[in-house]
């Protein structure tokens, strides 16, 4: 049985945004809202543009039905064609992967999107010329090689009026003065300058055109190798120590030239090394952490987990959920990424040594470590502005290649790795586990992640400021005769309007730099282990008590890693580090202070509101997060129209609606863990623990089950 919404009468032409190109279309597509059993949805059209494949039904032509928070430039029924993960047709029943040029075309399309979105199409009711285009249009734009001056950047920047400035106070690093500036913040510029060299990329296309160096390099030293070999600086911490990173010399090279590269180093090394220079660590990433490919095949295990479009698919993985997930090792490594940070911060704070990172390009995981060192000792840092700042000095000026890493142009597969999401989330984890610390929230990371796919911002979109500056020039195009300007994502006003923007700014952010004694404690209590794996029922919060009693999309949400991993494992750190650690987390947080993460085993936790938010079985149906942070918003805005009406000077200005409208209506479709998603499907599945679904499904032996509730309260505290 299919039930149908009748196919719509009136014509729904795409929301085009400048530039924007309608390349195909097909009508009468049936897109499923999958309950399990029935193939509930909606007739609609679908089209492909140079910017996004969406899909247009009758609720698309009038605004009565858009939901009140909303990305403006992306929404709920539209995919960029950077998003694109996966294509697959289905074939009598059976799904194969579309890439290329097709001989048959399908009866269903579904596409996976890197935001883990699932869409599913039904192709039976469209014209047969109608399919033609449409699937091999899609395929083509969003999985073939192309071209860079084929991004949808390019087009947005020659026809896009450029009234915007999306600096805020976010930094650039794109002048000498910003790099100085850094300096003098750090207070690095005793040791430290920022050189010229690089002007005109005579050096190499690879660093930025300025940077920071040890004062005692010389410029003829940078020009040897090319800038490889060089200590550029990241960070100098308030005790004068600094934070390095060195892309590495080639490991494959003949005796002659090992040598000489050999000799220079040990020169660098000794001139950084006496003082005014503090002692030097070395610490070689590629030894000391996992690969790219390790990072690429983990998250890509990882993210199947949640690339579920149906009930059935996702009861059935809940079952094996914890050991699924241990399985992928993508935990595992987040855990390893933040405790290299802490290693590289006790050096830095308590033994007052220089740490060096080393990389072959000092590209990619230097640029996860130092951000995240960074994270933790700068409280400028968390802010909303400092991280922003932080981002373009290490990862965009820095050069951090996100063109392949993301694969945007789908020239190789090798290259592809999900560096930058790697760090956000490590952000994450510090996140929940010291929201007061962060001027953002959860949400503003989830949007940052998003943004990765979004190509109307020049931010994730080149490899390198060289690669950036060269592409600049609009020559060609007709449109526009002087220098292209792209836009920054920055300019958060460019998706959100500023009622949706109080999503991404923490309401409970700690302003002050020290908080009493008491209000510490309170906070200290709030982050002990009440979010951890449950696998133990020592003293459950009496709020709280969501064992077997409770519903197990719960414990999805809160779910973290097997309490199996603990710091102290195989790979036990020395003495010192862990005393540093203990010592830390044994005393009152200050949250305008150091901050360290806690990563013992089960407080590593997935990222609910990225991985979970478009699952229906997995929300909490009028509460969850999002609900939380509007009630505490819709609270603030009172506050401040109260503090409005006492200034007698404004109390004319302001009528009598003080607090008329809520945030958010509560809806059905909306996602409890996301505050611009809306549910693409339905959850027909009662909301009950696996043990008790399983036991009414009649299967007894849950003996064999691998994730049964393990009661580890006499051996663990």
């Amino acid at each position: 049985e299919i039930h149908i919404k009748e196919p719509i009468e009136k014509e729904v032409n795409p929301r085009l945004l400048p530039g924007e190109l309608l390349l195909c279309e097909a009508s009468t597509v049936y897109k499923y809202m999958q309950e399990d059993g029935s193939n509930r949805g909606t007739y609609g059209k679908l089209v492909c543009t140079n910017f996004k494949i969406s899909f247009l039904d009758d609720d698309s032509a009038s605004d009565d039905n858009e939901p009140q928070l909303k990305n403006k430039i992306v929404g709920e029924n539209d995919i960029t064609l950077q998003c694109v993960d996966q294509i697959y047709g289905v074939y009598d029943e059976k799904k194969k992967l579309l890439t290329g040029q097709l001989r048959k075309y399908p009866e269903k399309l579904i596409i996976y999107c890197k935001d883990l979105r699932v869409f599913n199409f039904c192709l039976r009711y469209t014209k047969e010329e109608e399919v033609k285009r449409i699937v091999s249009g899609i395929v083509h734009h969003s999985q073939t090689p192309k071209l860079l001056k084929r991004l949808f950047l390019f087009s947005y920047a020659s026809a896009a009026p450029n009234n915007t400035d999306g600096r805020n106070q976010t930094v650039m690093f794109e002048t000498l003065e910003d790099w100085r500036d850094e300096l003098e913040r750090t207070k690095g510029n005793v040791k430290y300058k920022a050189v010229t060299t690089n002007e005109g990329y005579r050096v190499s296309e690879k660093l930025p055109l300025y940077f920071v160096v040890p004062i005692c390099i010389s410029e003829e030293s940078i020009l040897t190798y090319e800038g490889r070999g060089i200590p550029i600086w990241c960070w100098s911490c308030h005790n004068g120590a600094a934070l390095l990173k060195m892309s590495a010399f080639p490991k494959e090279q003949d005796d002659s030239t090992s040598q000489m590269q050999k000799a220079f180093l040990d020169g660098i090394y000794k001139t950084i090394s006496k003082p005014p220079y503090e002692l030097l660590k070395v610490d070689d990433l590629s030894s000391s952490l996992p690969s790219l490919q390790d990072i690429q095949t983990a998250y890509t295990r990882f993210k199947q987990l949640f690339l579920i479009d149906n009930s059935t698919d996702f009861w059935a993985t809940d079952v094996k959920w914890f050991s699924l997930l241990e399985s992928t090792n993508w935990l595992e490594i987040i855990r390893r990424v933040l405790k290299k940070a802490i290693e590289v911060v006790e050096c830095l704070e308590i033994q007052h040594t220089n740490v060096l990172l080393i990389e072959e390009s000092a590209t990619d995981l230097c640029c996860v470590i130092s951000s995240l060192v960074q994270v933790m000792m700068d409280s400028y840092s968390r802010t909303k502005s400092g991280f922003q700042s932080l981002i373009q000095k290490e990862w965009v000026i820095g050069g951090h290649g996100f063109l392949d890493r993301c694969n945007h142009l789908h020239k190789s597969e090798k290259e592809e790795a999900p560096v930058f999401l790697l760090l956000l989330n490590c952000v994450w984890q510090l996140v929940q586990q010291y929201p007061p610390a962060f001027e953002f929230t959860e949400t503003y990371l989830t949007v940052l992640s998003d943004s990765l796919y979004v190509p109307i911002f020049s931010t994730f979109f080149f490899n390198s400021q060289h690669q950036r500056d060269t592409n600049k020039s609009g020559e060609s195009l007709k449109t526009q005769s002087g220098p292209f300007r792209f836009l920054t994502v920055w300019d958060w006003s460019v998706q959100f309007d500023p009622k949706a923007q109080a999503f991404l700014n923490n309401p409970l952010y700690a302003e002050k730099p020290k908080p009493d004694k008491s209000q510490r404690k309170t906070a200290r209590f709030k982050h002990q282990r009440q979010l951890s794996l449950p696998l133990t029922q020592a003293k459950p919060s009496t709020k709280r008590g969501f064992f077997r009693e409770e519903t197990d999309h719960l414990i999805k949400n809160i779910l973290g890693k097997r309490i199996g991993k603990f710091i102290n494992s195989a790979d036990e750190p020395p003495n010192s580090l862990r005393e540093f650690y203990d010592s830390w987390h044994s005393k009152p947080v200050d949250y305008h202070g150091l901050l360290l993460p806690r990563i013992d085993g089960p407080e590593i936790k997935v990222w609910a509101q990225r991985y979970l938010r478009w699952i229906p079985e997995a929300q909490l149906h009028g509460g969850g997060t999002i609900a939380t942070a509007a009630k505490i918003l819709d609270l603030m805005e009172e506050v401040q129209s109260l503090q409005v009406k006492m200034d007698e000077e404004h109390s004319q200005a302001v009528s009598g609606d003080v607090h008329s409208v809520p945030i958010l209506r509560n809806s059905a479709r909306l996602s409890s863990l996301f505050p611009f998603a809306l549910l693409q499907r339905q959850s027909v599945k009662p909301a009950l623990p696996t043990s008790t679904w399983k036991d009414l499904e009649g299967e007894d032996d849950l003996v064999k089950r691998d994730d049964e509730f393990v009661d580890l309260s006499g051996d663990m505290l």
